[in-house]
């Protein structure tokens, strides 16, 4: 367990807020953000709906007064793999997105990564929690 320094907890917490305006925008708006981005639906939808079950978790990780270092370097890398992983989709030619569409995706993918690296930092200023 860590007591997760103020970067840390607010990195997380803005997170949990960003990833939920997401969830909901790909949820909910599937087939607008499609027609504009020429993503496919199906991508979008199972992204939102990954992002609710994301967002529910960070949002708890994020309340919590001292944080399980596993579970904090768990979202760490996974914001990392996203992010690879968002800019791999471009270059795979697995999908075929028009300009918006592609700056969608690379914008995305550099807010997680900033978050990603934002949460690593605030990692490394975080001291061990004290055993009772």
């Amino acid at each position: 367990m860590i007591n997760p320094s103020l970067l840390l907890r607010r990195a997380i917490q803005i997170d949990a807020v960003v990833s939920g305006a997401m969830a909901l925008l790909l949820t909910f708006a599937t087939g607008l953000v499609a027609g504009l981005t020429h993503l496919p639906d199906a991508l979008l939808l199972q992204s939102g709906l990954f992002l609710i079950v994301y967002v529910a978790f960070i949002g708890w990780l994020g309340t919590r007064a001292t944080m399980p270092k596993l579970l904090v370097l768990a979202v760490i890398i996974g914001n990392a793999a996203w992010t690879l992983g968002s800019i791999g989709l471009l270059f795979s030619g697995a999908v075929n997105p028009n300009l918006l569409g592609q700056l969608f995706v690379a914008a995305q993918a550099i807010a997680v990564g900033v978050f990603a690296e934002l949460q690593f930092t605030g990692l490394r200023k975080s001291s061990a929690a004290q055993a009772a």
